[in-house]
């Protein structure tokens, strides 16, 4: 079967990836806002990842972290949009790296995140990004993403 044929929920159980059970808001919001046909997503950290890149986690652990990440955010979607391939493109991901003040490799943690959106979506997959080193994220978790999204009905 060739790739362009396959569901983006298709293209995760061919990397034998699954998407996880919802997580829990945190606080006093909602995992995700839809205007329009955008989507804007809540952060999105990891139940798995703790700590500080250039500290006690690697490139190559945040680099899984950004992608479980990802894999929290794709959950959101298709809880809101029922399945994924109702995303017509990814526009924008923000990715927040738990890093020491002298680390500077926050693009390769993050890059874990933007390939696995490449590999499900395809070239509606490819997006801008930021991804900035933060002080501390909550709850030490080493990587929070957060994006947006447009959907098509």
């Amino acid at each position: 079967m060739r790739n362009e044929v396959l569901t983006p929920e298709q293209r995760l159980e061919e990397m034998g990836l699954t998407l996880p059970s919802p997580r829990a808001s945190a606080g006093n919001y909602v995992s995700c806002v839809r205007t329009g046909n955008l989507l804007f997503t809540a952060g999105q950290g990891t139940d798995e990842y703790r700590g500080r890149l250039g500290e006690d986690v690697t490139i190559e652990v945040g680099y899984e972290a950004a992608k479980q990440c990802m894999l929290n955010l794709l959950t959101v979607i298709k809880q809101e949009v029922g399945e994924l391939n109702k995303v017509k493109r990814i526009v924008k991901i923000l990715g927040f790296v738990n890093s020491t003040s002298d680390f500077t490799d926050q693009p390769k943690v993050m890059n874990g995140a933007s390939d696995l959106l490449v590999q499900v979506f395809g070239e509606r997959g490819k997006h801008g990004r930021s991804a900035v080193g933060m002080a501390q994220l909550p709850h030490n978790n080493a990587v929070e993403v957060e994006m947006v999204i447009e959907i098509e009905e």
